[in-house]
Parts: structure tokens; C-alpha cells; sequence
């Protein structure tokens, strides 16, 4: 199939589905304007002062920073925090908003992004499976208790150095907070949070098993695969269709289908099918 008959057969297979799981990972985020790091170079262009350092995005991302230097490790997450904060969700969000609204589905999303931006345009926050954790919460970086707490911080950087001005602390015994994200070879996370989403989820899938099910996949590269394997597990389980939406990486087993174009190109594709 062509691009266009894969869009109109992804269209079909929406509308005559009773249930959709959306499934997502940092391309997701990239229609909005939002970096996916990809790469050292993706990453860099991103933050050149990580350039600089010689610092990759995995070394970035360490926990291990809050530890040695917390201003330093709040340099990089409190960048990201005001970003997301600031970044409006794209339009891609809404248009599958608009289709479970439609089409009266049932709805689930599993998302690898820590931006909250599915809970910003709309999303039910207890529909909403963030496996990696979310930036807009907080945890103590020696797990004094295993309280999450909303993050309503406000983090100066500066863009220079990558430094942050002032570093959260912890509520109960007030040394550093981190944020409550999984982070590279991480082992003070709390994932308490997470697997509370994770119990919703699993019983979202149970109440529905029998249900004729979609999965859109969108973004979810084969770096770090937690999402497309989910996506290819609840095919194999369930009997989901997955319609896989990545610009580099669409490979998929048929019946499923895989397109290899953008993720807002692609939902605003199927909309003007469906509004046929």
C-alpha cells in the first residue's frame, strides 16, 4: 500500500474500533516543537553548552548529578521543565481527542514522555500511563519517604552554564528533590506513581478484552523499544491493530500497518478521511 491507502485503512480501522490505546514516545512531542534528542547531534543542537562539556544526553540525564552537584543536574530538567511548561500541546492531541469523542471509544494512553502534555490538552489524568514518570513531579533524591509531590517549582537556569539558580528541596527532611522521572542506570526513582497508572491500565485492558482495539503508535523509536513492544504485546494479546506512525522506523508486522511520515501529518491525514 501507498501512503494514502495506508492512511484510509488506518481511517477504517478508528472508525469501526471500540476501544484505542495511544501509544507514544518523544516524536510525539516533536510536531510541537519540542527536541527528541536523537542522537548526540540531535541532543546538542538542542543544548550546545552540553557540547562543551562533551556531556551526551544519557549523560545528561543521570541521577548521579543531583547527587554531586544538584545545581547542575536542575540545570538540564528545570531547561525542560519551563519548556514543556511553556510548549502548547500540537493540534495532533486534539484531532484523537475529537475521534473518541466520535466514535464513542474507550481510551488509554502509554506514553515514554515525561512532559505532561497529554494531561494539558485534555487527557484524563487517570487514563494516562507514563512509564518513565513525569517531570511535573517531585521525590525526595534520598527517598526519605516515598511521597510524590506535584511540582510547582519554579527553576531559574542559567543557559551558559547550565546551571540552575536555586535547586527544589524536599518536603519532609528537606535535602535536594529530584524530579520523579526514571532516569539512565537510575536507582533512587520512586515508582510508585507510575505503577498506580500501571494498575489502572491493565485494568482498562481486562474490562475491555473482546473489544475490537486500535493502537496509535506514534514516535516510539527502536532505541529504547518499551513502547512499540507494548504496542506489538497488546496486538498479540488483545488483538489490537496497531498503526504505527514513525517518519524512520514505521516497520510492522501485517495486519498491522506502518506509515512513514510525521505523527501530526499523519492524524491530520486520517481526519480529512474521516470527515468524508
Amino acid at each position: 500500500m501507498d501512503y494514502k491507502e495506508k492512511v484510509k485503512a488506518a481511517a477504517d480501522i478508528i472508525k469501526n474500533s471500540e476501544v484505542v490505546v495511544v501509544a507514544t514516545g518523544a516524536g510525539m512531542g516533536v510536531d510541537s516543537g519540542l527536541p527528541d534528542f536523537r542522537g548526540n547531534r540531535g541532543f546538542w543542537k538542542a543544548y550546545p553548552p552540553y557540547e562543551r562539556l562533551g556531556l551526551s544526553f544519557i549523560e545528561a540525564a543521570n541521577p548521579a548529578h543531583f547527587e554531586r552537584d544538584p545545581a547542575f543536574g536542575w540545570g538540564f530538567y528545570g531547561h525542560r521543565l519551563e519548556m514543556y511548561r511553556k510548549t502548547v500541546p500540537h493540534n495532533g492531541f486534539y484531532l484523537i481527542l475529537g475521534w473518541i469523542k466520535q466514535f464513542g471509544m474507550d481510551y488509554f494512553v502509554v506514553t515514554s514522555n515525561v512532559d505532561g502534555h497529554f494531561q494539558k490538552a485534555g487527557f484524563s489524568e487517570e487514563k494516562v500511563y507514563e512509564i518513565h514518570g513525569s517531570i511535573h513531579y517531585l521525590q525526595c533524591l534520598n527517598a526519605c519517604t516515598s511521597n510524590i509531590w506535584k511540582n510547582n517549582e519554579k527553576i531559574e537556569v542559567d543557559t551558559e552554564s547550565m546551571r540552575a539558580r536555586n535547586v527544589p528541596k524536599c518536603i519532609n527532611c528537606h535535602a535536594v528533590a529530584r524530579p520523579n522521572i526514571l532516569m539512565f542506570g537510575d536507582f533512587s526513582w520512586l515508582p510508585y506513581r507510575s505503577h498506580e497508572q500501571s494498575n489502572r491500565f491493565d485494568n482498562f485492558l481486562e474490562q475491555n478484552n473482546g473489544k475490537k482495539m486500535v493502537v496509535i503508535e506514534i514516535g516510539a523509536g527502536i532505541a529504547i523499544p518499551s513502547i512499540r513492544h507494548t504496542s506489538e504485546r497488546l496486538h498479540r494479546r488483545f488483538g489490537a491493530t496497531v498503526i504505527r506512525i514513525n517518519p524512520r522506523e514505521p516497520e510492522i508486522a501485517k495486519p498491522n500497518i506502518g506509515i512513514a511520515e510525521g505523527g501530526l501529518k499523519t492524524l491530520q491525514d486520517i481526519e480529512e478521511v474521516l470527515d468524508v
